[in-house]
């Protein structure tokens, strides 16, 4: 390895990034290969300490792609290596091929000085290039109260928009609201039974509209009144009892009371959801009806765009999209017999809406019930001509809800599942946030209600938060010392050579690239998982050194950590929307 002849580019906020140009300029050099024919390489942290700080198997794939041994390759290509001192303390070559990176003190330091500079951007990059991105998750029918999937789908989508725009993309987060379709009837003929059975309790009878029974009869099996799919959950009985003092509420014999129960009541139902989601800290760009597709003519529109690539054809009366032509197992109804759209059709028409707003990418997050609907929306987009990559499908999976081990039963007021709303109330937004973020999105997640609320360190958000806490403690206990942190640029970081403190240190610097890489491969729950470390190497450098009390010198630099420490776990926290107390 050798020092470069003059200062690098600036590599502060990307180690990884430099080192990588720096290694694809060694191989060029020592094995006479063209630039465009080296693969990408790539850095990881390795998973043993002893192995360094960043570590790459570029060596192994060169040696098998040119047949050369892996560790000659790599022995060669760190011979040509040129990288600043500051950043590398060492270059190792390990097993059969691998080469390790361990990081240099004077670089560790001035992150920490650059951390305390940089305080409210901390994280950010522009490896999103300012790309548009939409974000479209939660979607839920608006004919019920949001349930658990809902909620862990709008922690998700809410955090993935926030960690796009630090990594530099210009991300929007959407809400597609269904108030089309036999659901909005069935909810208003719901609603309608409700209705009468009010004003059956006010000594008004009811007529026998379900079951074709006399009229005390029927009045007797009121709950059969229901439509078959209807809604039967205590919600609706909530809402009718609010409708029913409405002035502007059709008489029942009305022909408008149909369309008056359609409209307003989903608008209550969106008012309740958009309410329950601003609770849980999520507010959404826009707001998006499928009405509008309709009334507008965006159906027909995609119809004929489908039809002009020659994807559609005509089979017992109704209209087929070739699917098939994509790779789904069968071709798609988009028209029925009866001329009536599929809800296919409809949402090939909201995707081209959100391509004809000129987004580059569109990420959608559905539910489990929906993966066999993947390949045939991706299936459209490339019909439509997109490109394979223009739509990206994230399944959220199942949430079980858990109280000392038992499966919680259903809630009392949607009938048939626990609401967002009741899961706010219990254990509150942060730990609930927190805690649909610690696994992957499309993996189950068992929900213990009784750990979010637990004020111990065996709760992983109390844990996180307390660490927060317990720099502010810190920072205000030297304070009342009559000590203050200096200005960044006079923090004597260097002085932080023990284990632990270099540990903490370096996971710190590695917080830019966290969240960049969490970014790229949707997955939030990486952010959770990183704060917890941090959390944890923290917490064992607190325990193992005092931070106020000793030298001054040492004390400023101890005060710098803690003082980091603090700040990157707010910016993790705000980035997945959960608090940063200072006291608990």
């Amino acid at each position: 390895m050798r020092e470069p002849a003059s200062a690098p580019a600036d590599f502060d906020l990307s180690p990884e990034s430099y080192l990588a140009a720096q290694l694809q300029a060694a191989a060029v050099a020592a094995l006479g290969l063209a630039a465009d024919r080296m693969p990408a390489i790539e850095l990881e942290t390795p998973r043993q300490k002893d192995h360094g700080d960043l570590a790459t198997s570029v060596a192994l794939v060169l040696g098998k792609a040119i047949r050369r041994s892996p560790r000659e390759v790599a022995e060669l290509i760190v011979q040509k290596l040129e990288v600043d001192p500051r950043l590398v303390a060492r270059v190792e070559i390990a097993g059969p091929g691998f080469i390790n990176f361990h990081l240099g003190r004077p670089w560790v330091a001035d992150q920490i000085r650059h951390i305390l500079a940089h305080e409210s951007t901390y994280g950010t990059s522009t490896v999103g290039a300012g790309t548009r991105v939409q974000v479209e998750f939660v979607s839920a029918n608006p004919t019920g109260p949001l349930n658990v999937v809902s909620a862990r789908a709008a922690a998700v989508g809410d955090a993935l928009v926030a960690l796009l725009k630090a990594a530099g993309f210009a991300a929007a987060s959407e809400f597609y609201v269904n108030d089309a379709g036999n659901q909005v009837r069935l909810f208003a003929e719901s609603l309608d039974v409700r209705l009468r059975e009010l004003a059956g309790e006010s000594g008004v009878a009811i007529p026998a509209v379900a079951s074709g029974l006399p009229a005390e009869e029927a009045n007797e099996e009121r709950e059969h009144a229901i439509p078959d799919e209807g809604y039967h959950g205590e919600y609706v009985r909530e809402l009718a009892r609010e409708l029913a003092n409405d002035p502007a509420l059709p008489d029942a014999s009305s022909p408008a009371r149909r369309a008056f129960l359609e409209r307003v009541g989903i608008e209550r139902m969106v008012a309740g959801q958009r309410r329950d989601l601003e609770r849980f800290g999520v507010v959404f760009d826009h707001w998006f009806r499928e009405s509008t597709l309709h009334a507008e003519g965006a159906l027909e529109r995609a119809l004929a765009s489908l039809s002009a690539a020659g994807r559609v054809h005509e089979r017992d009366g109704a209209r087929w999209f070739e699917t098939t032509a994509y790779g789904d197992d069968a071709d798609r109804v988009i028209l029925r017999s009866d001329g009536t759209p599929t809800y296919f059709l409809a949402d090939i028409a909201y995707h081209a809406d959100k391509h004809a707003r000129g987004f580059a990418r569109v990420i959608d997050l559905w539910g489990p019930d929906h993966h066999g609907h993947v390949p045939r929306m991706q299936a459209a987009a490339q019909a439509l001509g997109y490109g394979p990559d223009w739509l990206e499908v994230l399944i959220v999976q199942q949430v079980n809800l858990l109280r000392g081990g038992q499966p919680v039963k259903m809630s009392k007021r949607a009938g048939e599942f626990v609401t967002l709303g009741e899961l706010v109330d219990e254990v509150g937004k942060d730990p609930a946030r927190f805690f649909f973020l610690m696994r992957r999105t499309n993996s189950h997640l068992d929900f213990d209600l009784e750990l979010a609320k637990q004020q111990t360190e065996e709760n992983p958000c109390f844990y996180v938060q307390y660490a927060h806490a317990r720099v502010a403690q810190i920072l205000a206990n030297a304070e009342r010392q009559g000590v203050r942190l200096r200005a960044a640029t006079e923090v004597p970081a260097e002085l932080l050579t023990d284990p632990e403190e270099q540990a903490l240190a370096k996971l710190l610097a590695g917080f830019p690239a966290a969240v960049a890489g969490a970014a790229l491969a949707r997955e939030p729950q990486r952010v959770t998982n990183y704060l917890r470390e941090v959390a944890g190497l923290f917490h064992r450098f607190y325990h193992q050194h005092r931070v106020v009390g000793v030298e001054d010198e040492l004390m400023q630099a101890r005060l710098g950590l803690a003082r980091a420490t603090q700040i990157v776990i707010r910016r993790g926290l705000e980035l997945i929307g959960v608090s940063a107390p200072e006291r608990m």
